[in-house]
């Protein structure tokens, strides 16, 4: 003959087995949530990697403009301290001549007209 706690106690158990689940449950789903944050998220791995990238080309960026600038220091530099500089620049992006020089334009002919005969 079973005793009336018997019956109380295996729904007892079984509602306990049920909460228990439902809690693994839900902290599983937790987990799977956090780990997708931690992922994608606005925080995340992926997130992360693509600032460094972005972060290791703008400080390429910023280590060429810096060259960049010294060149141009040493440039002004040199332009306010050598007349010959001066005089090599002028020459190079104007087109200036010295007094007394002559400026001889050659130009090139194409293989073909230099292996033809004249007519």
């Amino acid at each position: 003959m079973k005793t009336p706690s018997t019956p109380s106690r295996s729904s007892a158990t079984a509602a306990r087995r049920r909460r228990r689940r439902a809690i693994e449950y839900a902290l599983l789903l937790i987990g799977c949530v956090l780990f997708v944050d931690a992922l994608v998220g606005e925080k995340g791995l992926l997130e992360t990697v693509k600032k460094r990238r972005e972060f290791q080309v703008l400080e390429e960026s910023i280590r060429r403009a810096r060259e960049e600038n010294a060149l141009l220091r040493e440039e002004a530099e040199r332009l306010q301290n050598d007349p010959a500089a001066i005089e090599d620049l002028a020459r190079r992006e104007l087109g200036l001549l010295r007094p007394g020089e002559h400026l001889f334009i050659l130009k090139d002919r194409s293989a073909t007209q230099v292996d033809s005969p004249p007519k």
